[in-house]
């Protein structure tokens, strides 16, 4: 994620890095430390975050997946997360694993952070309070 999300293209893009910036700054005061931001496995998928969780007996890997969406009959912003793309998400973290070995001994948890706009909220200020689910899904079979 750009540190500007003016750069990027479109303007879906700018907005979902803006919320991808809220969403890692919200982590890091829960106590998180960014590892990175948009990691890419070409022909795969994108991780929107990845991040280390401290803990008292063990840190934890977080692979974090950032949704914003519009509350309606269909859902809110996790559950717009399918089966397929947690699929997706799975495989692109186990790409990372195989990069970065100094991560692979750690507990993984896959966590999503969603803001969800509700009612006619027009602004990105009417969607700023993430909702934090940790363990969203589970990589059956890791």
């Amino acid at each position: 994620m750009p540190s500007n999300p003016s750069l990027l293209s479109s303007p879906k893009q700018r907005q979902g890095g803006l919320y991808e910036k809220i969403a890692a700054e919200f982590l890091q005061q829960q106590g998180l430390s960014i590892i990175a931001t948009n990691w890419q496995q070409p022909k795969v998928g994108e991780i929107d975050l990845i991040l280390l969780q401290p803990g008292r007996a063990w840190d934890t890997l977080v692979f974090a997946e950032v949704r914003k969406r519009k509350v309606s009959h269909y859902g809110d912003a996790v559950m717009s997360i399918t089966y397929a793309k947690q699929r997706k998400l799975i495989k692109t973290a186990r790409f990372f694993l195989r990069q970065n070995p100094s991560y692979a001994h750690l507990d993984c948890r896959f966590d999503v952070i969603a803001f969800n706009q509700v009612g006619n909220a027009k602004t990105t200020q009417d969607c700023l309070e993430p909702e934090w689910v940790q363990g969203a899904f589970l990589a059956n079979a890791w």
